[in-house]
């Protein structure tokens, strides 16, 4: 066991899955001689050479382009943007090819490529390059997305999201790069679709993913000094979305709150507050509760983008609002 940086563990799953299979190869903007935008792939231009890691312009539409071309005639590319805000150049590369090419071709051609890079609010990066981007690519059959908030599910499910023949969007928050954590020296693949219970709790289940589990994290050190116990499933995967666990969770505590960053309307948040009312009606004591980003472009401003994204004390009021109704 390790104590490393999240962008370590990125590094860590892709050198090793390229030195496991030579079809496996990274491509974007300064992902070379710049040693990475955010050093996620320092060290690896020297390691194996132009041909496998390899720079690109500043052409969102044409590197996504080649990557999908690339995984439909045999190879792995792993294709980094440098934020996930400016996958919308790219967008229609995404959705109309690499998600779709499976079924239009009666799966005579697949597309194993994982899309990855920085996804979410930074710090005063002003409301271009703010954006929560799960909620648009979730929607999309074909693709399945990962969001993992600790280093060593980021070493697995890269790991597994390199090895899967299907398009894999990795998304990482950029402000968690510098965050450590431990990872066993065997790290293996983390199978895509699987949730995990990062805090058992009894009074309330908290939904998250990716930065908000350590919000949610947060939430329930406080909430527990007034009594109150948390359980915190971290989603880990978008799409597949690991319903059975959140359930199961559901059914123990009877209420929950889903923290997301994004917009509210629509999105993560909802889909899981939809399954948890289909499938878990007769055990909620409350109304499901979500604690979103502010519905509005993100400010540049310091204490308004603050303001506008999840903090723990808005899930503390939250879950305080459902045991509080539960109690009256």
């Amino acid at each position: 066991m390790r104590n490393i940086r999240f962008r370590e563990a990125l590094r860590e799953a892709m050198i090793e899955e390229m030195e496991r299979d030579d079809r496996v190869f990274l491509m974007g903007e300064e992902v070379g001689h710049y040693q990475g935008a955010y050093k996620v792939s320092e060290g690896m231009l020297e390691k194996f050479g132009e041909k496998r890691v390899i720079d690109t312009p500043i052409a969102e539409g044409g590197f996504a382009g080649i990557g999908v071309g690339a995984a439909m005639v045999g190879l792995r590319p792993i294709i980094e943007f440098m934020t996930w805000n400016f996958s919308a150049v790219a967008f229609d590369q995404i959705l109309n090819n690499a998600a779709k090419v499976r079924q239009m071709s009666g799966g005579q051609l697949t597309c194993p490529i994982v899309f990855r890079g920085p996804n979410g609010s930074a710090r005063q990066v002003g409301s271009q390059h703010s954006h929560s981007m799960e909620h648009f690519y979730a929607t999309v059959p074909g693709l399945k997305l990962v969001a993992p908030s600790f280093p060593a599910d980021a070493k697995g499910l890269m790991k597994a999201a390199i090895r899967d023949d299907n398009p894999v969007l990795v998304m990482e928050s950029e402000t968690l790069y510098g965050v450590k954590g431990d990872v066993p020296d065997d790290q293996d693949a983390i199978p895509l679709g699987k949730a995990a219970v990062v805090r058992e709790g009894k009074d309330v289940t908290i939904v998250a993913y990716s930065r908000m589990t350590h919000v949610a994290l947060e939430a329930a050190a406080a909430l527990e000094k007034d009594g109150i116990s948390a359980e915190i499933v971290d989603l880990r995967s978008l799409r597949p979305l690991d319903e059975d666990t959140i359930v199961a969770s559901v059914q123990k505590t009877h209420r929950c709150v889903v923290v997301h960053e994004g917009w509210p309307y629509g999105g993560v948040g909802a889909e899981v507050s939809d399954r948890v009312q289909r499938l878990a009606f007769d055990a909620l004591d409350a109304p499901i509760l979500r604690v979103t980003t502010w519905d509005v472009p993100m400010p540049y401003n310091a204490k308004l983008e603050l303001a506008c994204l999840p903090q723990p004390d808005r899930v503390v009021a939250a879950v305080k609002q459902l045991v509080r109704r539960a109690q009256g």
